[in-house]
């Protein structure tokens, strides 16, 4: 760090946060710095702990004493001197999203620019003829009469009495068309009609008054000339009205068919007359908000055109007045412009589709519409064959073959035919009896919105189009085939000068989206939906995009979840971050993004306590060459996860899936081996998850009898699943949290507090004072704190603010009664046991083989720097899945573990029929913790055990024993089986992006160089 000047660096002296030994560490400004090391050794200590949270205490601490009363008080990082720090901004691989109404394109804010774009430029369409609903401008009117042959003669016209404008009303919910009448009794009918003959009769005499009144400003105003089409013949008259008498010659009781307008000018088109021809226009929308240009016909057999244009925003065709679309109308947050029927959710509870057609795979022959399976409403069965004859739709095809159409016709019906919505609104009827509302209930759910079919707005936002699309549409579109639309979209010059810096930043957003390897998600996709990498990714566009200068960006593992192939998008994006003049600092284990650092720090050597210190600091290759970085060996080559000399080959057990049928999967055959490791790869979005997680292993969970999701649902899933029967269990070892209380941690999880707190009652001093292993527990009344029950901490109540945890002040975070704390074991409390990491409780519970077994498995699987009493609730989504794959590693270990050989057999028999199913167990893992990690993999399948492991980690997968490799892209483009075979054999197949990344890794050399913007 000699070359960089002290103004143009992050200093930290003495950091000790958590593990840190009170290292001293510089970070460049304006570069791209990444903290590697092996779990636990304190690189999220370094990065968030210390320097994005200096960075956050002193931004509040710059806020006026009133702004930070609202703000959460943030402790001062245990550090010596810090200086240089910019604006920190944290983006971490948690996805915390749980509003059902956050997509990608509302947490991007592409849908605000969407919205603003639609507001100015859309086309909106009439919702009763679909005609073009726009206002005429002059210059447009001018133009177009322009362009009418030289020398044709025009009248200049516009009505006597401005027309009423009447917008149309916002569409709602059904509603009664026909208003309540009050009728009088029928003696007063007679009394009744006089009287209305009268107010008629009077309505018409103020009509004529007005009338009067209007053409006499007219006339004083200067406009002396009326003209009326003429009854008989294609032309009209023109009446000089100097005088009262001269309006005889007019029919006004004709006004009706035959409208009288005020003459205004008499034009011969040319060039020369552009002048008048404005004055005109000017004149009839000032006057009556319309204006009628009428061609004279020089010959007898030249026909008469009307041309009428108005000022008001309506439909070119029926002439039904809008209100003119505006930026909130887009919006399904905004009542204004949210479906009325499902109030901007997208869905109902209403009979779900779901449940009347459970087995998407039957044909209407084989009865698909299950409520006329039922002997009561076979009839209704026998009139949809004959309805669906006489359209032409197929009755021996598979329900999800049909095409939508088809499908639309038998359940909105159409004609004669009802429908499967017709049959339920006859039901409807029939509520009063109980056996219907029992039969009604069985088909209710949460169902797409019958009104605006899951598009989330009211009619009116869905009739303005762009290019063909309205917003809801584009929205559907993968990102992809988003950007392709928007690249492919011109604006004409006067929308380009009004929305033309709007479309540019939607354009440019979405391109940020296509650079983070999102390519295959929809903007209308839930956040809630998106895994912790992909959230992350989206912040991390969503920050390229508000363009940033001068700040420091701390991110977590930006590459989760991340394909090899799309590594180098996601480098070039953060660059382009930098090169705005913004510091990266990214905890990373990728070795692409490593080796794309300018400046690396290697924080080890182990984890935990054994951590903490810096290693190696400098630029990629300095490290490289440094022996002291564990990191540098495996950069350098010096270190590597060995490829496997032998592989287990499949044999006859498998398992088979046909026909799964599930967002972009479309009919996928798989076959799954038994009793190895098998590994799922494909690029982002190819279907990996919803082939494993949404397919695979529900249908596995029905077929061993544990369904929790109902048979109807799994059945539309797929069409056939085999080899179930070598299993007794499937396990999905994921990255869900192991629990959603404080209370929740490792040590419970894995059943290790048992013998734990068995081992403490055991103890004299609990012995004399009467105390059980219950005692020892902080889930139970007994021996924790009576005033935090066990939590360790209190909540305050703030009437209009959020609330505040504090310590608690009874047991100062102990969780326990001050008695319980005087039991001690090797000096040790039960507190301070909860306070040790799981190597140093491996080393103070030697002898005790019940406890040390179970924690072993946590440092087996790179847990061993994790604290036995940390909360579930702070640990990362791989963290989470290992202490998962922890207890079921321990669990496999009991069963092996026998007295007699027939007895460990048995046991290794019933481990073997169990199936493990991983998603990307090497998050968070340092290439040290891989090999840890796979040799923990090799301890489950030398149990009997089958893997099914999801990954993008070239080091697990090309030590695994068969690859199933999906795409070829990902969303539309993927949901294919483009290869199955050994690591080697994947390595050939051209068609596989996995593959090309793999071959070089097979060879035992690093992976292949890329090319980085």
């Amino acid at each position: 760090m000699g070359s960089v000047s002290a103004n143009d660096r992050i200093t930290i002296r003495g950091a000790r946060t958590h593990n840190l030994k009170g290292i001293n560490v510089d970070i460049p400004h304006n570069a791209l710095t990444v903290v590697s090391g092996v779990s636990g050794s304190g690189k999220s200590s370094l990065a968030f702990d210390t320097v994005y949270a200096e960075g956050q205490r002193r931004y509040v601490e710059s806020l006026s004493a009133y702004a930070r009363q609202f703000l959460e008080r943030i402790e001062k990082p245990d550090v010596d001197f810090m200086d240089g720090l910019a604006p920190a901004i944290a983006i971490k691989q948690k996805n915390q999203t749980r509003n059902p109404r956050s997509t990608v394109a509302t947490a991007t804010e592409i849908y605000d620019y969407l919205r603003l774009l639609y507001a100015r430029c859309g086309t909106v369409t009439c919702l009763h003829c679909g005609g073009v609903v726009r206002h005429d401008t002059v210059d447009e009117i001018v133009t177009s009469v322009l362009a009418l042959p030289e020398a044709t003669r025009v009248y200049a016209l516009f009505p006597i009495v401005r027309r009423e404008v009447k917008l149309e009303a916002l569409q709602g919910p059904a509603a009664p068309l026909v208003a309540e009448t009050i009728t009088a009794p029928k003696k007063a009918a007679k009394k009744t009609a006089k009287v209305s003959e009268k107010d008629s009769s009077a309505a018409a005499m103020n009509l004529t008054d007005s009338l009067k009144e209007r053409l006499g400003e007219l006339r004083r105003r200067g406009y002396n000339r009326l003209w009326q089409a003429d009854s008989v013949s294609d032309g009209g008259k023109i009446v000089e009205f100097s005088t009262p008498e001269s309006l005889l010659e007019l029919d006004f009781g004709a006004a009706e068919t035959r409208p009288i307008y005020v003459l205004v000018d008499r034009l011969a088109l040319s060039p020369e007359i552009r002048a008048r021809l404005v004055d005109a226009i000017e004149t009839g929308y000032r006057e009556a908000g319309e204006i009628v240009l009428r061609t004279v016909p020089r010959e007898e057999m030249e026909a008469t055109r009307l041309l009428r244009y108005s000022s008001a925003f309506e439909c070119s065709s029926c002439h039904r007045a809008y209100r003119e679309p505006e930026p909130r109308l887009f919006s399904f947050n905004n009542p204004f412009g949210a479906c009325p029927r499902c109030q901007g959710f997208g869905n109902t509870i209403d009979f779900d589709p779901n449940l009347i057609i459970p087995n998407r795979s039957k044909t209407l022959d084989e009865g698909a519409i299950d409520p006329w399976t039922k002997p009561k409403y076979r009839a209704w069965h026998g009139e949809m064959k004959r309805a669906t004859k006489a359209e032409g739709i197929p009755s021996d095809v598979p329900w999800f073959d049909l095409t939508e159409a088809q499908q639309r016709f038998i359940e909105d019906g159409q004609g004669s035919w009802p429908g499967v919505r017709g049959f339920f609104a006859e039901l409807e009827r029939k509520k009063y009896k109980l056996h219907v509302r029992v039969f009604l209930s069985k088909y209710r759910g949460y169902a797409t919105c019958p009104d605006c079919r899951g598009q989330r707005l009211r009619a009116e936002a869905r009739a303005v189009l762009l290019d063909g699309k309205n917003i809801c549409e584009v929205c559907a579109l993968t990102i992809t085939e988003t950007q392709e639309f928007l690249e492919s979209l011109t604006l004409s010059p006067s929308q380009q000068e009004v929305a033309g810096k709007v479309l540019e930043e939607v354009r440019q957003r979405v391109r940020f989206l296509q650079q983070v390897g999102l390519e295959y998600l929809t903007l209308d996709r839930l956040s809630s939906t998106l895994s912790g990498g992909e959230s992350q990714r989206i912040q991390l566009a969503a920050s390229l995009g508000s363009r940033l200068v001068g700040a420091l960006y701390v991110l977590d593992e930006p590459s989760i979840g991340l394909h090899t192939r799309d590594t180098a998008k996601l480098i070039t994006i953060m660059k382009e971050l930098r090169d705005l003049g913004n510091t990266i600092l990214v905890v990373e284990h990728d070795p692409d993004v490593i080796r794309a650092a300018d400046y690396l720090l290697d924080l080890g050597p182990g984890a935990g306590e054994l951590g903490g210190n810096l290693l190696a600091a400098g630029t990629v290759d300095e490290v490289s060459e440094n022996p002291a970085s564990l990191t540098g060996r495996y950069l350098s080559g010096g270190a590597s996860i060995a490829v496997p000399k032998h592989r287990f080959e499949p044999g006859r057990e498998k398992l088979v899936l046909r026909g799964a049928r599930i967002h972009n999967l479309r009919g996928v055959d798989v076959e799954i081996p038994l009793g190895l490791l098998c590994c799922v790869t494909g690029v982002s979005g190819s279907g990996k998850s919803t082939m494993v997680h949404q397919v695979l292993y529900r249908a596995l969970m029905q077929a061993l009898g544990q369904d929790e999701g109902g048979e109807r649902e799994i059945a539309n899933l797929y069409r056939e699943l085999s080899g179930s029967q070598y299993l007794n269990d499937v396990v999905l070892v994921d990255q869900s949290p192991i629990g959603r209380t404080p209370r929740s941690n490792p040590v419970t999880y894995i059943k290790a507090f048992d013998a734990i707190r068995e081992l403490f009652a055991a103890q004299p001093d609990a012995r004399r004072k009467n105390l059980t292993a219950g005692s020892f527990s902080f889930n139970v009344p007994g021996g924790r704190c009576d005033v935090c029950e066990g939590d360790g901490t209190v909540t305050v109540e703030m009437q209009f603010l959020a609330d505040i945890e504090l310590p608690c002040e009874e047991c100062n975070g102990t969780r326990y009664k001050a008695s319980i704390l005087e039991v001690k074991y090797k000096s040790k409390n039960i507190h301070e046991v909860l306070g040790m990491t799981v190597r140093e409780a491996l080393v103070h519970f030697a002898g005790h083989p019940k406890i040390v077994d179970k924690l072993a498995v946590l440092d087996e699987v790179g847990l061993g720097y994790v604290r036995l009493g940390q909360s579930a609730t702070t640990l990362s989504g791989g963290e989470a899945q290992r202490v998962k794959l922890a207890q079921h590693l321990a669990a496999a270990r009991a069963g092996s573990s026998g007295g007699a050989a027939g007895v460990r057999g048995e046991a290794k028999r019933a481990a073997s029929r169990i199936l493990y199913i991983l998603d990307e167990p090497t998050t968070g893992l340092h290439f040290e913790d891989v090999a840890k990690l796979l040799a923990a993999f090799h301890k489950l399948i030398d149990g009997g055990g089958s893997l099914l492991v999801i990954e993008h980690n070239l080091d697990v997968i090309k030590c695994a024993d068969w690859v199933i490799d999906m795409g070829p892209e990902g969303g539309a483009g993927g949901g294919q089986i483009v290869a199955t075979g050994t690591p080697e054999e994947i390595a050939r197949v051209k068609e596989s992006h996995t593959g090309y990344w793999l071959g070089p890794v097979l060879e035992g050399g690093l992976q292949r160089k890329r090319e980085v913007a």
